[in-house]
């Protein structure tokens, strides 16, 4: 317990599903957070939720100044800034052709951008306060296409590869690794399955051909993160885990 106490982390997407799961384990661990997402409300029932070390800021990620204000309120409120959970993300659900310009940059813009705006504020400051540790939430969709899923699956296959090169150029400091799911139980699941005619039956269905025969927990996904974001992992980084239930396996 307590492994990362007076460390300090920032996490987008924290307001639900996975990203929340990480907060709520890295707070039992004893990190200090800054909370990133969109909903006001249910950012601010979190940061409640979490206590006096947690901190809530409201913002687009999509847009490049709000990620450097979280950066910004993690030096002012806690002096450092050691971890990045990078987990917010957005489908653009839609055959290519039928996509709209909007969502496909939108989902462009969330998933990548937004990654690459977090870092280069970040990445300073993490280097000053003696280095540390990112994660990225990727997905297996990566590596495996799925219907009408074309804004999604590009800007998700970028990673690995943005990973890789950052690995090779902030080591030995900084270790930054891609946390891969396949389908865990969050709203943007939900959101996810209706490209289909029978979403629910298509979630029964992905559970019983997982070889782990279940849909992900976020807990799931949470434990992984701490553990690359943690000393137990400090010879690891440049590398994509894949916590997917069997999925990549079937």
């Amino acid at each position: 317990m307590n492994s990362f106490k007076d460390k300090t982390a920032i996490i987008t997407g924290a307001t639900s599903g996975i990203g929340r799961g990480i907060a709520e384990a890295l707070k039992e661990e004893g990190a200090n957070l800054i909370l990133s997402g969109r909903d006001a409300a249910r950012g601010v029932q979190l940061e409640n939720q979490l206590g006096r070390h947690a901190h809530f800021v409201a913002g687009d990620i999509k847009l490049p100044q709000a990620n450097a204000a979280l950066v910004q309120s993690a030096m002012e409120r806690f002096g450092r800034l050691d971890m990045l959970v990078l987990s917010a993300g957005q489908l653009g659900v839609g055959k290519l052709d039928a996509l709209s310009l909007d969502e496909w940059h939108d989902t462009i813009a969330t998933n990548l951008n937004a990654v690459f705006y977090l870092l280069k504020y970040a990445i300073p400051h993490i280097q000053s306060s003696g280095g540390g540790s990112i994660v990225i939430i990727g997905s297996v969709a990566a590596f495996h296409a799925f219907p009408n899923h074309p804004a999604y699956t590009a800007s998700k296959g970028a990673l690995p590869a943005l990973v890789r090169q950052l690995a090779k150029d902030y080591g030995p400091e900084i270790r930054i690794n891609l946390l891969s799911p396949a389908q865990v139980v969050t709203p943007l699941l939900h959101d996810s399955v209706k490209a289909f005619d029978n979403p629910e039956e298509i979630l029964e269905g992905t559970a019983q051909r997982l070889p782990m025969k279940r849909l992900g927990a976020p807990r799931d996904i949470a434990q992984t993160a701490l553990h690359l974001l943690g000393p137990q992992s400090s010879w690891v980084t440049g590398s994509n885990f894949v916590v997917d239930g069997g999925f990549l396996a079937t």
